[in-house]
């Protein structure tokens, strides 16, 4: 054997050696390898390290964000803080406390409790440890609390990022890295009042947001199940058929009976018997006709889930938000955790349609605004169970606001009415119009600040006035408080309303309240 043939063996069993754990006597005795077979391997690993980069640092690297994430400029999240200060200000108003909980989860925690969309987990590389994964929604998170915590009664709402290994569509909001607004109930109460509030909710948010006129659907869990059942699908094929029906918010009938038929083996004449019924919509009148309903109500789930739904909309109807409220048998909900009443709420007008925005990542543009659904949830009673080791049920009803999608729309709709949009509260600039007060303005600011007023003064020792007052156009700062040499000796500070340009003399002792009044949202 000559030298490099040497080299090479040492240098090849050298690697193995590191990435198994064996030693290189091991790893000779038991490959088999000849000299000229370890020098071709060693050859591809020594293409394989040219192609990552190797040492030169000339390898190309493109600066963005991963796929189907963002980032935020001021802009968006004043907009965003808007947004969530609205939904928080809904779930404290219902009395909800908050929790939260870790953005990674043991992947046995979330297996098995989303059907289809289980594909969809971020699972995270095992290092020898736990096998976790990143959390899919705030629900699962939740029953997981509860049961570990053996809290029985709590209402709270949850808001935090999410992860889902989706196909992204940025400009309709849809992201792999999202954030979801929660709002649970869990405990034994009568039936469907805790579910009434939830619709209340989102009927509150939705309102208050406004991103135009909005439908909230509801249907029951029970009747999906009792109309499978009567119009002849097989027991193990009721959660696939659910998940292909729950697409119809999307596709055609025609398409979904095709996947019905085609890929989920169910005969032709009992995707008839479904299409029937899931084009029905309507209110208590359509509950209390599919109650006499010839096939349905041979069915005791069906029958008590649309006992259940009269129940509710006659609370709905106490709330008074039934006009915005749809008996849909076609909403299906795929997530396999719902047990009772489930509703989702989509927006029945699209948003004004802006310029296109940059893209980021390289993705192309897409045109509109088709954001679908904007809120859903339903009932989960026996999902805490699931995680108790007695299995021990907690009743738990909620709804998640879809935040991304919320979001979207209203950074449209100030990027078409051209609004000025405020990225910081700051109520006064501190300036002045001579030189040789940097000290004045810095004693002044510190008194506002002491006193709890938002100030900012300029970075320099003589700041033009002109930059100063520019500076509070640019950015929307209503007052600027202004010294001078003539104001000092009088103990006064000349106060001007950016707006109108309007100036006062106030003294030091009174600027406090004023700009306090002025500034009153």
């Amino acid at each position: 054997m000559n030298k490099m043939g040497i080299v090479s063996v040492r240098l090849c069993t050298g690697i193995l050696a590191r990435w198994t754990g064996l030693c290189p006597r091991s790893i000779r005795a038991c490959s088999g390898m000849t000299i000229s077979q370890i020098d071709e391997e060693l050859a591809k690993l020594l293409q394989l390290k040219a192609q990552l980069g190797g040492d030169d640092g000339k390898h190309s690297f493109v600066l963005k964000t991963a796929k189907g994430t963002r980032d935020y400029n001021p802009k968006q999240m004043a907009i965003r803080e808007k947004v969530f200060n609205t939904i928080i200000s809904c779930f404290k108003r219902h009395g909800a406390e908050t929790i939260d909980t870790p953005v990674f989860e043991l992947k046995e925690t979330l297996t098995g409790k989303y059907g289809e969309d289980s594909k969809l987990i971020y699972d995270l590389k095992d290092q020898g440890g736990e096998l976790l994964s990143l959390r899919y929604d705030l629900t699962v998170p939740f029953a997981r609390y509860l049961a570990m915590n053996k809290i029985t009664n709590i209402k709270r709402y949850h808001i935090a990022k999410v992860y889902r290994r989706d196909n992204p569509a940025m400009t309709r909001g849809r992201y792999r890295e999202f954030y979801q607004c929660d709002f649970d109930i869990a405990g034994q109460y009568d039936p469907m009042i805790p579910d009434a509030e939830c619709l209340k909710i989102v009927y509150e948010i939705l309102s208050e947001l406004e991103l135009g006129d909005f439908r909230i659907k509801v249907n029951d869990r029970r009747i999906l199940d009792g109309m499978f059942a009567v119009c002849g699908v097989p027991d193990d094929k009721f959660r696939t058929i659910c998940s292909t029906v729950d697409k119809l918010d999307k596709v055609s009938w025609e398409d979904v009976k095709n996947e019905m038929v085609n890929e989920k083996g169910l005969a032709p004449e009992v995707a008839d018997h479904i299409g029937e019924y899931v084009s029905l919509q309507g209110g208590m009148d359509l509950a209390e006709k599919l109650l006499q309903d010839p096939k349905l109500s041979q069915s005791k789930q069906a029958c008590a889930g649309l006992m259940d739904m009269k129940q509710l909309f006659s609370y709905l109807q106490l709330f008074r938000v039934t006009d915005k409220v749809v008996f849909d048998l076609s909403l299906a909900r795929g997530l396999d955790y719902y047990t009772g009443v489930i509703y989702e709420a989509v927006l029945t007008q699209s948003a004004p349609t802006p310029a296109p925005p940059q893209q980021q990542n390289g993705a192309a543009g897409e045109e509109g605004v088709s954001v679908g659904s904007v809120a859903g949830g339903g009932r989960y009673d026996g999902l805490v169970g699931m995680f108790d080791p007695k299995g021990k049920k907690v009743p738990c009803v909620g709804v998640s606001i879809g935040i991304e999608r919320v979001f979207s729309i209203l950074e449209q709709k100030a990027e078409a009415s051209a609004e000025r949009v405020r990225t910081t509260e700051t109520q006064v600039m501190v300036a002045s119009a001579q030189k040789n007060l940097l000290e004045e303005r810095l004693k002044l600011t510190a008194e506002l600040w002491d006193a709890g007023i938002k100030v900012e003064v300029m970075y320099k020792k003589n700041p033009k006035l002109l930059n100063q007052l520019q500076y509070c156009e640019d950015t929307g700062i209503p007052l600027v408080a202004i010294i001078g040499e003539q104001e000092l000796k009088d103990g006064v500070v000349k106060l001007r309303t950016v707006a109108s340009r309007e100036e006062v003399d106030v003294s030091r002792a009174e600027l406090v309240e004023l700009i306090k009044n002025r500034t009153l949202q």
